[in-house]
């Protein structure tokens, strides 16, 4: 059934002590050995959080057409172009059209400020919409403006050009070769002849146009997991045992690794069709006028929010890295690679990632920007937040955490995201929405409302929260704090702000 606006309809109240999501503190159940002095400060964090719980009573809307699909990279899979790069952590263009719909968006501009593979953008812009995005990763960078390169820069000479790629083969007759970057973590990632192939790819796409060689490196980054011995599997890189890297106690199989030439031409096939589908020979590239601009800025929105004027956008859809130890750097480390990526420049992109990562250091935030005051403030000043960091220390100190940077992760992401939340209200215009799809999450056994807690930042650095929108199916612990903590549901939700 294909959604539509009308399907977003907020008349549910949703009750977090209700049968569908359980109490947001300890599962008393599977409490155990815990001392008098962390139930103390367990107490207090479930006294607080029921108290923003409260305060927050009548937003925290409870939406069935919300899906896991609709708010992930799933309802992707089938629509033309946003298919061609499997972006795991991007939510779909059904949901920016939903939203910008329901909310009555229809012209303007928007802003992503974390743009990832831009399907805000390019959503936002099918409807007419001019879109910002900032993306700090090189992976997003070439996804984005090789798309864009495709859909408003192809000439019918290049389109033809590509498509001889996919049925011909030039690569096959080339006696040039690129070496690969190798990165420690990517070492070894493909079979050889995978590697020879990828390179004699590589060294054939230089006698072509400056808008042939970005699409044809797109189209290699779309299919490198398919064809190495990895596969992307939350915060790491997975190695087949067919590598001969030990990873593990038991070895992994992924299954087919994939031809190089069949998967490529597959690809460069896919993104032809998908071109040519539906329209007139004649007709291929005679709408693109029509969209909306986008515009990309490489970089960390800390240090490109700053600089956009006041007062621009009409809407920020966006959906931030949660808080979660992913680290990007690692499971894209084979585009990264491929984009010529150097291990020193790998660790300066780790540490200038929003931190979300046990790895990243404390940033500087007024050294960035002394304005941020008052979003360090409204930070300082989230009781739940700091009760949270508190223990955390505490469980630190005693030695009972299993990585001693995650107090000093979660910190600087509630930090950090309080002066992006400042950079949204001083960019967007009165009365303009803001859009953000995250996930709570769970640590040392105590849920952590990261849609509460944001939501109140962003009452005091100048947005009215009107909805936080969950969705029907909490997320489980990990495997890790299965045993003492049980099967305990995490919200996750899509909060809806509005400029004051």
């Amino acid at each position: 059934m294909k959604l539509t606006s009308t399907h977003l309809q907020d008349n549910t109240l949703f009750s977090l002590k209700g049968k569908l999501i359980e109490p947001i503190g300890i599962n008393r159940e599977n409490q155990t050995h815990i001392n008098t002095k962390q139930q103390t400060a367990l107490d207090r964090i479930e006294a607080l959080d029921g108290r923003l719980e409260q305060h927050f009573h009548n937003k925290i809307k409870l939406q069935p057409a919300l899906t896991r699909q609709l708010v992930s990279f799933q309802a992707n899979k089938p629509r033309a172009t946003y298919r061609w790069y499997k972006y795991k952590e991007a939510f779909s263009a059904s949901l920016v059209e939903i939203l910008l719909s329901k909310y009555g968006i229809r012209s303007g501009k928007a802003l992503d400020p974390f743009a990832g593979s831009g399907t805000a953008l390019f959503a936002a812009s099918d409807t007419g919409i001019d879109a910002d995005g900032i993306e700090l990763l090189p992976v997003g960078q070439q996804i984005i403006l090789a798309r864009k390169c495709l859909e408003r820069e192809f000439t019918k000479n290049d389109f033809a050009t590509l498509k001889r790629w996919g049925t011909e083969r030039p690569w096959l007759q080339s006696k040039i070769k690129i070496p690969l970057s190798k990165l420690r973590i990517t070492d070894g990632a493909y079979p050889k002849q995978t590697l020879e192939l990828i390179e004699q790819y590589m060294g054939a796409w230089q006698g072509e146009n400056n808008r042939i060689q970005p699409v044809l490196r797109f189209a290699l980054l779309c299919v490198l997991e398919s064809i190495s011995f990895t596969r992307k599997d939350g915060q790491y890189l997975r190695w087949d045992y067919r590598s001969g890297r030990r990873q593990g106690t038991k070895p992994f199989n992924k299954g087919d690794i994939i031809n190089f030439n069949k998967a490529i031409c597959a690809k460069i096939n896919e993104i032809c069709h998908d071109l040519d589908a539906g329209k007139e020979p004649n007709d291929l590239f005679s709408s693109k006028f029509l969209q909306g601009a986008i515009r990309l800025f490489c970089g960390s929105c800390l240090d490109i929010m700053p600089t956009l004027p006041e007062d621009m956008y009409d809407a920020v859809m966006t959906s931030p890295p949660y808080c979660n130890r992913y680290d990007y750097t690692r499971t894209y480390a084979l585009e990264l690679a491929l984009l010529g990526t150097e291990e020193d420049e790998l660790s300066r992109l780790r540490q200038e990632m929003l931190s979300c990562t046990v790895e990243n250091r404390a940033k500087d935030l007024l050294k960035i920007n002394p304005r941020w005051t008052n979003a360090i403030a409204a930070a300082d000043s989230q009781e739940l937040l700091q009760a949270i960091l508190c223990y955390l220390e505490e469980e630190k100190a005693e030695g009972r955490l299993n990585n001693n940077g995650i107090p000093r992760m979660i910190r600087g992401y509630f930090y950090e995201m309080a002066c992006v939340i400042y950079e949204c209200a001083r960019v967007m215009k009165p009365n303009a929405p803001l859009f953000m799809v995250n996930d709570n999450v769970r640590y040392a056994g105590v849920s952590i409302s990261v849609d509460m807690i944001l939501s109140n930042i962003a009452e005091k650095l100048g947005f009215n929260v009107e909805n936080i929108l969950v969705l029907p199916n909490g997320k489980g612990n990990s495997s890790q704090q299965m045993g003492r903590h049980g099967r305990d549901p995490l919200r996750k939700c899509v909060y809806v702000w509005r400029k004051i």
